[in-house]
């Protein structure tokens, strides 16, 4: 990965009487007399117990969590879920309409409303989520977020008028915001040293899968049952994840206070035995910055506004984090617009029958093949920030010049040839440009940055693309020409991924990991996540 491992340190026990010398010939080893001697002096409570998660069993859980998120987006879009509105002839008869836009009588823009409501939550919520993973224990804010997403679900299913919907769709959001701030640094920190893209790849492949399945899902449950009991299931699905989140015991993350480290064990421990008990039993343990500032772990609101604006300006501070941002609102922004205007520009251009059909399938295959693609490549050339550079802007461009061609073509097969090569191509970046986002940073800013990556593409990027698709389609009227013109941006992306290749780099991963514990050890040692971890604990042997 290009780090620098750094020395081991020292055993940190500065709250015992015997204090040992620190020496630079420390090193971890398994000895059983000296385990027996750790454990002597700690409760059994407190020692670290073996987890049920492996990093694989976490990646699938991870996975199948992203998952329901998506499929949950195409069912709000879906026909047998949203439905149609009321209809009137000039005779007076008048039909009901169907689902959610029939039953409640909305108009095209309240059921727009309704179905980008999520945004508005998962925006507010995504870097309050990000700056708490500090003092809560991350594990435990995704489990009280997938509880809120839960409970707003079921709530969706038993709206009873515009307000109501619109409302808990904005809760949706909130509680799918800790999962998408936190997942990502959780699988960066149990995947395989070479495999830690095509993982990141496997997590982001969810997004185009779930939502095809879920229009899928909610025209098959809404035509047959009903709208609402598409978001019962859907909740009764994640709950078992959300139960998992609050009540199994709290992973670690990287950068912030480690169970099962010897650190954990001898300074939180020793020095408040009491309250480090409660503490991780509520899942919260003091982060690394508390203790440099005096806290115990629940700093006052504006301590945290001040840590988040600190966070933040640390963020933009660094070249590498914005240009990788500002290429990703320019791709974004030509996604979202291609995901919703889409199918009425092919049946405008080429005339077809099935456009929904037609795009959906080869969005989903491409989003399948390229996301894992752009992943396992990355790993192949060794995962660096200056390779992921390289791979997003000759991916993009490729992609770009393919999605162009395919717009120039007058004959239907030949376009869905090129423009599924292209978005294969296109979506090769999304397990490199999240990646970046992950080791541009060090350890501790990792979810305020994945948090402020999806805030941004977001507000800069899908949201405010299919508006300003719209208005120029009005005033053009041609849709070959617009969806030329939106393609073309996707050259800019290129070149804006282009110049971090040739910024300064450094790989963050080891800079504030509380064991300091590079890559290369992580493969040789038993991994945190193993069901037997607690078998051996490696103890550092002081040579005087």
């Amino acid at each position: 990965m290009g780090n620098q491992e750094p020395d081991p340190k020292p055993l940190d026990d500065s709250n015992s009487t015997h204090k040992p010398k620190s020496n630079p010939n420390t090193s971890l080893v398994d000895v059983p007399a000296a385990t027996d001697m750790a454990r002597a002096s700690i409760p059994s409570s407190l020692l670290p117990q073996p987890s049920w998660f492996t990093a694989k069993r976490l990646l699938a859980v991870f996975c199948v969590i992203n998952f329901l998120n998506y499929v949950d987006r195409g069912t709000i879009a879906s026909n047998g879920v949203n439905g149609s509105r009321r209809t009137c002839t000039k005779t007076g008869t008048c039909s009901s309409g169907s689902g959610i836009q029939g039953e409640f009588n909305l108009s095209n823009f309240q059921d727009g409303v309704i179905s980008s409501a999520f945004m508005v939550g998962l925006l507010v919520a995504s870097p309050i989520f990000a700056s708490f993973a500090k003092s809560v224990n991350p594990f435990r804010l995704i489990g009280v977020g997938l509880t809120v997403w839960t409970i707003a679900i079921v709530g969706c299913g038993f709206s009873i008028n515009f307000w109501f919907i619109a409302t808990c769709r904005m809760l949706v959001g909130v509680g799918e915001a800790s999962f998408i701030s936190l997942a990502a640094p959780f699988i960066d920190d149990n995947a395989p040293v070479a495999q830690k893209t095509a993982w990141l790849g496997i997590f982001y492949m969810c997004i185009p899968t779930g939502i095809a399945v879920g229009y899928v899902y909610g025209g098959l449950v809404g035509d047959h049952l009903s709208w609402r009991w598409a978001f019962w299931i859907e909740a009764l699905l994640m709950l078992p994840f959300a139960v998992l989140g609050l009540f199994m015991k709290p992973l670690q993350l990287k950068g912030f206070s480690h169970t099962g480290s010897i650190k954990s064990l001898t300074s939180p421990l020793t020095a408040c035995p009491e309250e480090a008990v409660s503490n991780c039993s509520n899942g919260l343990l003091p982060t690394q910055e508390d203790s440099k500032n005096g806290s115990k772990g629940a700093p006052s609101n504006l301590n945290e506004l001040t840590r988040f604006w600190k966070d933040l300006k640390l963020l933009l501070l660094e070249k590498i984090y914005v240009i990788n941002v500002l290429g990703y609102i320019a791709y974004n922004f030509v996604i979202g617009a291609y995901s919703y205007w889409g199918p009425k520009a092919g049946y405008s251009i080429y005339h077809m029958k099935n456009a929904d059909m037609m795009f959906g399938g080869v969005t989903v295959v491409s989003g399948i093949l390229g996301t894992l693609a752009g992943g396992f490549i990355l790993d192949r050339m060794t995962s660096t920030i200056s390779n992921a550079f390289k791979l997003l802007s000759v991916a993009t461009f490729l992609g770009a010049i393919f999605c162009f061609a395919a717009f120039c073509f007058k004959s239907l097969y030949a376009f869905l040839a090129l423009f599924a090569i292209g978005e294969l191509l296109v979506f090769a970046t999304q397990g490199p440009v999240n990646y970046v986002c992950l080791h541009c940073v060090k350890p501790s800013l990792r979810p305020l940055s994945m948090a402020m990556s999806t805030v941004s593409i977001h507000i800069f990027g899908d949201v405010p693309s299919s508006p300003l698709v719209g208005v120029v389609q009005d005033n053009i009227n041609n849709w070959r020409v617009t969806a030329l013109m939106l393609t073309s941006i996707l050259f800019i992306s290129s070149g804006i991924w282009f110049i971090g290749i040739f910024l300064h780099s450094e790989d963050r991963f080891n800079e504030d990991s509380e064991d300091q514990i590079s890559d290369a050890e992580r493969a040789r040692s038993q991994p945190l996540l193993e069901e037997n971890s607690s078998e051996s604990i490696e103890v550092p042997i002081v040579k005087y």
